[in-house]
Formats: C-alpha cells, structure tokens, sequence
C-alpha cells in the first residue's frame, strides 16, 4: 500500500472536501474526502458516475453522500449508488494519522 497525505483532517461531520492524488502508475485520482453525519472517514472517487458531477459538493449522510445534481445516494463503505447512478464509485482505503488523512489510491 502506498499511503499519501491527502490534507488535514478537520472536517468537520457532514463535510467533505476534494483532492487530486496520483498512483503508481501516474494517474490522477479526484478523491472526496468525506466526513459524515456521525463523524466516519470516507475515500471515494469525487465523480458521479451518472452526471459527472463532483461528490464532495453533495449532501452527506450517516454513510452516504447524495449526488446534488440528480439525487444518486452512494453508499460511503461499498461505492454501490442508487438510481440514476449506473455503476459504483470507486472507493480507497482511507486512515487517519496524527492528525492526517492517509489515502491509498493504489489499492
């Protein structure tokens, strides 16, 4: 696993931010961040998979994170969404460190 900072972490429960992170490989990554409603850390792609519209400005729930464009729900753990999503999102493993977020994209 190669973990990679991906900021701070003080968000604040219900919040979200987004964050470009590259792979191995040399890919880029738009990452969201996600804080939700009980204060659980999330790392999922930022990406609607219906309407190509960012996560991270969506409204966060207790595991979830709905789509503000179209009203998808994706789950925050499995990455499944709900109508009109028409796959997953993919999801990254995410820890906290010393005050930290740690992503792993390459996962």
């Amino acid at each position: 696993m190669a973990w990679q900072y991906a900021g701070a972490a003080d968000l604040e429960p219900g919040s979200a931010r987004a964050v470009s992170l590259t792979d191995s490989g040399g890919s880029e990554h738009l990452v969201a961040v996600i804080c939700d409603q009980v204060g659980q850390w999330y790392a999922i792609d930022d990406t609607c998979t219906h309407a190509d519209v960012p996560l991270s400005e969506g409204d966060i729930g207790e595991g979830c994170v709905e789509c503000w464009a179209h009203s998808a729900e994706f789950d925050l753990e499995t990455g499944e969404g709900t109508l009109p999503a028409p796959k997953p999102v993919k999801t990254y493993p995410l820890q906290l460190e010393n005050g930290n977020v740690l992503i792993d994209v390459d996962a």
